[in-house]
């Protein structure tokens, strides 16, 4: 069967008119991924995704191609615009990464991940997030963040390393039996072999990462991907000097949180607190 090229589209993002003008000059100059790739030097898989948008090329990559093509700094211009945008369908882009990533690192500040949620604690959560949305909506947003979870146990499972925040365990979402279970939960799962869980307590002070989530992806034959995220938006981050200082900012945090046993410890004391109020308060009373 004759290959067919993924469909592009420029009028989408300044990273999408990158991509398919290397196609257009590419083309143009009746070049093939394969020549194009041996004369710069560069993956064919990796111009491959550049074209598609679903990479930012490094910073040599565009005076390479202007000078190639002879475009009078055309790709160098496009480059310093695209990689200050938000890359376009950057929800749907950190999902599929997420799925594909042999290792998956995630420092939550706010609340318990999706991937280690409940089902009753991710039901609460979407509603809460999405008070405007219709029940049958939430439903399947609640369908998603399930199958999302099915990779962690999978047979061939990638690595996962979570690393919570206090506030994770502090902040009651739902009542408190509701939280008790969602602890248990978390302390199971962190009993797997591939799956690592650390608490970075209060007293470990400020860090660099305390205003929102942060998540890598680590996939074969790829740069690593960094995802931020907020209550309300997040940005996906491949300049690969970014990216590094996310890795750092990663391993910091790594470096002073508890180690793994101490922090079911410490899930488990807060376990106990929620479990002297679990015949207490539901989720719509107050709290003393």
């Amino acid at each position: 069967m004759k290959f067919q090229p993924h469909e592009l589209h420029p009028e989408r993002s300044v990273r999408d008119l990158f991509g398919a003008d290397v196609r257009r000059y590419r083309e143009a100059s009746g070049l093939s991924l394969v020549r194009l790739a041996a004369v710069l030097k560069y993956s064919k898989s990796h111009l491959a995704r550049i074209e598609t948008a679903e990479f930012l090329p490094y910073p040599d990559l565009p005076p390479k191609l202007d000078l190639l093509f002879e475009t009078d700094r055309h790709f160098a211009r496009l480059y310093e615009v695209a990689r200050r945008e938000s890359f376009p369908g950057k929800y749907r882009r950190a999902t599929e990464l997420e799925a594909q990533a042999r290792v998956y690192e995630e420092y939550a500040c706010a609340t318990v991940p999706g991937l280690l949620q409940t089902t009753e604690f991710a039901l609460r959560s979407l509603r809460t997030g999405h008070p405007h949305t219709p029940e049958g909506e939430i439903e399947r947003m609640l369908q998603g963040r399930l199958e999302r979870q099915k990779k962690l146990r999978s047979e061939t499972p990638a690595r996962y390393w979570f690393i919570l925040d206090e506030a994770v365990l502090r902040r009651r979402v739902g009542d408190h039996r509701m939280m008790r279970t969602q602890l248990a939960s978390i302390i199971e799962q962190s009993t797997q072999s591939h799956i690592t869980v650390q608490v970075l307590p209060f007293a470990s002070g400020d860090h660099a990462e305390m205003g929102g989530t942060l998540m890598l992806f680590t996939i074969p034959d790829t740069p690593t991907m960094v995802w931020l995220e907020g209550s309300r938006n997040g940005t996906l981050i491949d300049d690969p000097d970014a990216v590094a200082e996310r890795r750092e900012s990663y391993d910091l945090l790594r470096a002073c949180a508890l180690s793994p046993e101490d922090s079911r410890g410490m899930i488990r004391a807060v376990m106990k607190e929620y479990e002297r109020d679990v015949s207490g308060p539901t989720a719509d009373s107050p709290v003393a």
